[in-house]
């Protein structure tokens, strides 16, 4: 198949299946695999450059919902009679529906059956690891610092942030994403400060800047350097990557529970 993949993690999907040899074009944010980084740039996943799509000649392609703004290419695809599938996965069960839809439309639904198996194995001896903490630290995920986005209670991160043995610092509000003020940060006192902003690679981010913001000096994760910058690649996006995640903050979290869990190589 020509398969185009218009946001990383449907590209990183289709990755997982074993299929990145089919993909003949992708957004300018994919970069997982590796090996997409020489396939054909079609422009930012808010604003895919749609002449350039169609040159392609696609068999499918895969949008998301995940991404903020993207239905904006979605209608436009309906415009030029494209073929092409949404996902829109905000929990772990539902990136493992995704992957298979993916791998139906691609003639890959046996091996995605066969992955989402081991995913969700994979996930449930995080959850397991999670019910022998008994205190649980609270987090602050910053998704953009100005405005100040954080992720709800419908959403991946909330509930990886459980798996890790930890509370989403707004898991109490019942929306995917939660405009707020840092005012409102300061006042609710998380216990670490995760800096993920999205679309921005960590060496790009500064901790430090935090220290800035009225109040946060008072702060006792800012005092106790419980600030840190967290991969956007392996918690922004809705794919099987955060597995390698969840893995990662579990273990920096609690070490003496997360330490000895192994991770299935297929993650990485």
């Amino acid at each position: 198949m020509r398969i185009v993949s218009i946001c990383p993690s449907n590209t990183e999907l289709v990755g997982f299946l074993g299929l990145t040899d089919q993909l003949v074009g992708v957004d300018n944010y994919s970069d997982w695999p590796e090996s997409v980084n020489l396939l054909p740039r079609l422009g930012s996943d808010l604003d895919i450059n749609m002449d350039e799509l169609e040159k392609l000649n696609p068999d499918i392609v895969l949008a998301s919902l995940s991404v903020p703004g993207m239905e904006k290419n979605i209608e436009r695809l309906k415009e030029r009679n494209l073929p092409y599938i949404v996902t829109n996965p905000q929990s772990f069960e539902e990136i493992g529906e995704s992957l298979k839809e993916v791998g139906k439309v691609c003639g890959a639904l046996e091996k995605a059956e066969e992955f989402v198996e081991i995913y969700l194995r994979q996930l449930s001896l995080f959850k397991q690891a999670a019910q022998e903490i008994r205190e649980k630290p609270t987090l602050y995920w910053e998704w953009w610092p100005k405005p100040v986005f954080s992720p709800g209670k419908i959403n991946w991160l909330t509930e990886l942030s459980e798996a890790a043995g930890a509370m989403n610092l707004f898991a109490d509000q019942d929306t995917s994403s939660h405009k707020t003020e840092w005012s409102e940060v300061l006042e609710k006192n998380p216990d670490y400060i995760l800096l993920a902003w999205v679309g921005v690679r960590t060496e790009k981010i500064n901790p430090a800047i935090v220290k800035k913001r009225p109040g946060w000096t008072e702060l006792p994760a800012v005092k106790n350097h419980k600030i840190f910058v967290m991969e956007e690649e392996l918690y922004c996006r809705p794919s099987p990557r955060l597995i390698k995640g969840l893995h990662q903050l579990g273990t920096r979290l609690h070490p003496e529970v997360y330490k000895d869990i192994p991770l299935h190589s297929i993650f990485g």
